[in-house]
């Protein structure tokens, strides 16, 4: 089996669709179908279930093209490394949303500094979009701050951070003695989208503490959320390293409930079978050590 097979499997698994497939490769939909049959009859496994027009992948398509990605990745990093040898090729790095509001930009800075000929190229996406990211080789590493769901990527924490209830200095809510778990329900909650690692911590320990919220909006920029907030229209949960600039304006303050604490880490993650260059090593030990430089 050469590259070129992997290379249509992973495009037929992409598209869903040998013609669409076909079309993107610049190849005739026959040719698609032969090399999917010569992989099939190679592996003597059923790659593809072929119903009307449809395709559906098999459990042995699954497992083929995570290798087929790696494989596929493999070759790239080589040509790249070879063709560009004694030059820095660009490292694409994802970041989840609230790393990206608080941590990215300085850590990109510091690399510029450090490595100047390093190229990066940089995206912002939820944690879960990340996950997937990684396993179709869209990207060489993420910073995330949401549990990973794949099997396949490694995970390493390297630098804490914490949620904290955020509202209005001027909520009448501040006035109580003591706030209680229970009276979070009185309060109209302004969170993440759905696949937000931040969003999924806040959901899990308000179950385990069996506390019932009221959400009143949904945003996928930490910015609005911080907004809406400072209006007075309602409450969140969000990483006090985005909000401390509000926080110590007094634009925005911050509220504990005894035995609720959200603390968390976040990760560098990267799949199983990557290479791991010595560039790539490199921006690997700045992250790690990133968190004493800020």
């Amino acid at each position: 089996m050469t590259l070129r097979h992997m290379q249509i499997f992973i495009c037929v698994c992409d598209e869903n669709n040998m013609t669409k497939a076909a079309a993107k490769l610049h190849m005739t939909q026959p040719s698609v179908s032969i090399a999917i049959r010569e992989l099939e009859m190679h592996y003597k496994v059923l790659l593809f279930e072929r119903l009307g027009h449809r395709l559906f992948i098999t459990d042995a398509g699954r497992r083929l093209l995570i290798y087929a990605r790696h494989m596929v990745s493999l070759n790239r990093q080589a040509e790249s490394d070879m063709h560009n040898f004694g030059d820095f090729y660009t490292l694409r790095v994802g970041a989840s949303v609230t790393i990206g509001e608080s941590v990215l930009v300085d850590l990109l800075q510091y690399v510029s500094k450090e490595n100047p000929k390093q190229e990066i190229f940089s995206e912002i996406h939820n944690t879960a979009e990340l996950d997937a990211m990684l396993l179709k080789d869209e990207l060489d590493m993420a910073l995330v701050e949401g549990k990973i769901q794949s099997e396949y990527l490694f995970v390493e924490p390297f630098m804490a951070d914490e949620l904290i209830f955020i509202i209005s200095p001027n909520s009448e809510f501040l006035k109580r003695n003591e706030i209680t778990p229970s009276d979070l329900s009185e309060l109209r909650f302004f969170v993440r989208e759905a696949g937000s690692g931040t969003r999924n911590l806040f959901e899990s320990i308000m179950n385990q503490m069996d506390v019932k919220i009221r959400i009143a909006g949904v945003y996928n920029n930490p910015e609005t959320i911080k907004k809406v907030v400072m209006a007075g229209l309602g409450a969140s949960v969000i990483s006090r390293r985005a909000v401390r600039d509000e926080l110590a304006q007094g634009k925005l303050v911050s509220f504990e409930i005894k035995n609720i604490a959200f603390k968390r880490k976040f990760s560098i993650v990267y799949h199983k079978n990557k290479y791991i260059s010595p560039r790539f090593q490199s921006f690997i030990d700045i992250c790690r050590n990133f968190d004493k430089r800020i």
